[in-house]
């Protein structure tokens, strides 16, 4: 075996969930990484349903070079199939374009520093150097990681371009692939499918040829190219990440920190005190990327941003009660964020229209804080959405109470709305009940209570009346939310039951 040369450093992951909760002495759900520069959800596209094709053939070798998606990337990315090459992701094609191109002897350019550290480890693990005398390759990022600067195209050729944050700045070498440059892109950042350890480089007839001759026969698995076709189906929006990344960076320099000008999904912040501010943070169950004279973080959501920023020294917005679950089955997906001691900042995003608004006015009413997104398989209609988003949402306030010490454990309550008018009664007392009366159902509003009250362990009675069957179910959401208002509130020390236990 050649020996690698003496200074060689491997590619280190950061420590993991499990890890880090010990450390903070939280449970591994409720960590929070900003270090991975993936969105905190796989698309509403990543679910069962995608790849049950490509399981019912699961035992066969890929056949034809996966001839579906290098014309569906062919498509997004304005090139012919014949400019594709597919790998495991783009540290895959980065080791790929160095052994390529390089070799025991040669010198590979990596001009920019602080940069992926990858391109040093695939230089060297080709047995080449890294140097600026005569190299026979260049890599660049644009935009750059870590530090989120999009600088200009290098002159040198052949370049390698890691474009692995080209949605994120609409930036592109593209149109210098007949030159001698090859771009790289993934599916880790912008379509959420980092686990699926899948991207692709982009060249020239010629230079694609060459690499797809020195690629493995099948890079990726059939389930990740079946993942990566639906998500190419439905694009994925990047202003609502740019949007949120430029209040996060106004949001640290509030707090006296000055982040790099980003044109990625993430901000790069240089102070003094990056490692105790690292070490401050995983205390708290944060894992940010540290770096010599600074530390970077990933563009969350406005909700996990905020956590961040407080616990840098901004103000306050987290409740005291909080848990983050997940739950999934073969038919939906959701990740559910509940603090019971809230603001009322509520998003419900499953795609189940009517019934999200309903769950978001049962939280609001509640006085909770909830984020609850995730997707389902709306094409066979709303009921397994709407059904698991309840259970969902009734395991996270499961998990909320605890041991449900120290609450008040009953609460009542009467909504009128227009025509309407709902009664609701709830008992947290850890007994799975549910007696509805509602005059009218828009569908699914008495199926979710009861889901609710089992997946809570809740008792709840609900009656409510009205012409209009929006404003029946409706009122009978708010109604059950301020009931729980009064359920969750402290009331004293102790188990609030002659039994001693719930």
């Amino acid at each position: 075996m050649r020996a690698l040369a003496p200074a060689f450093k491997p590619y280190r992951f950061a420590s993991p969930s499990d890890e880090v909760a010990r450390l903070a002495g939280i449970d591994p759900s409720q960590v929070l990484r900003f270090d991975q520069n993936t969105p905190s959800l796989p698309l509403a596209s990543t679910r069962p349903a995608a790849v049950a094709g490509a399981l019912a053939r699961i035992s066969g070798y890929p056949a034809g070079g996966y001839r579906t998606l290098r014309r569906a990337i062919a498509d997004y990315a304005g090139v012919e199939p014949e400019n594709i090459v597919l790998g495991a992701g783009a540290d895959d094609l980065i080791l790929l374009c160095a052994r390529a191109y390089a070799g025991p002897g040669d010198t590979v350019a990596i001009p920019e520093s602080p940069t992926y550290p990858l391109f040093r480890i695939a230089v060297e693990l080709a047995g080449a150097e890294v140097g600026d005398e005569e190299p026979v390759l260049t890599f660049a990022c644009r935009p750059n990681n870590p530090t989120g600067t999009l600088g200009p195209v290098p002159d040198a050729r052949p370049l390698v371009v890691d474009e692995a944050y080209f949605e994120f700045s609409g930036e592109t070498a593209l149109p210098l692939l007949d030159e001698g440059v090859v771009v790289l892109r993934t599916f880790s950042k912008l379509f959420a499918l980092a686990g699926a350890r899948i991207g692709y480089a982009l060249a020239s007839t010629e230079v694609a040829a060459e690499l797809n001759a020195r690629q493995a026969p099948a890079p990726i698995s059939e389930l990740s190219a079946a993942l990566a076709i639906a998500a190419l189906a439905s694009r994925p929006d990047p202003r609502p990440v740019l949007e949120e990344r430029e209040r996060f960076a106004e949001g640290l320099r509030a707090l006296g920190f000055a982040p790099l000008e980003s044109h990625a999904n993430f901000l790069y912040i240089p102070t003094d005190d990056a490692d105790a501010i690292v070490a401050k943070l995983l205390e708290q169950g944060i894992v940010v990327r540290s770096f010599p004279g600074a530390f970077r973080v990933s563009v969350l959501d406005r909700e996990d941003d905020d956590r961040l920023l407080e616990a840098l020294g901004g103000p306050a917005v987290s409740g005291g009660r909080g848990v983050r679950t997940v739950r999934a089955t073969a038919e939906t997906r959701f990740a559910t964020r509940l603090a019971l001691d809230g603001h009322r900042r509520v998003r419900v995003a499953t795609g189940a229209g009517i019934y999200d608004h309903f769950l978001e006015q049962l939280a609001f009413h509640a006085g909770f804080d909830l984020v609850l997104e995730g997707a389902g398989d709306l094409e066979t209609g709303d009921h397994h959405t709407a059904e698991d988003a309840a259970l969902a949402f009734g395991e996270a306030l499961d998990a909320a109470l605890g041991d449900r010490a120290g609450i008040a454990r009953y609460g009542n309550a009467v909504v009128p709305m227009d025509d309407a008018i709902a009664h609701a009664a709830v008992d947290l007392g850890g007994r799975p009940f549910a007696e509805l009366q509602l005059e009218h159902d828009p569908g699914m509003a008495v199926h979710m209570f009861t889901s609710l009250a089992q997946a809570a362990r809740a008792t709840i009675h609900v009656e409510a009346s009205g012409r209009d069957a929006h404003h029946v179910a409706e009122a009978a959401f708010k109604a059950v939310g301020r009931a729980l208002a009064i359920a969750v509130a402290p009331a004293g020390a102790g188990i609030p039951s002659t039994k001693g236990i719930l």
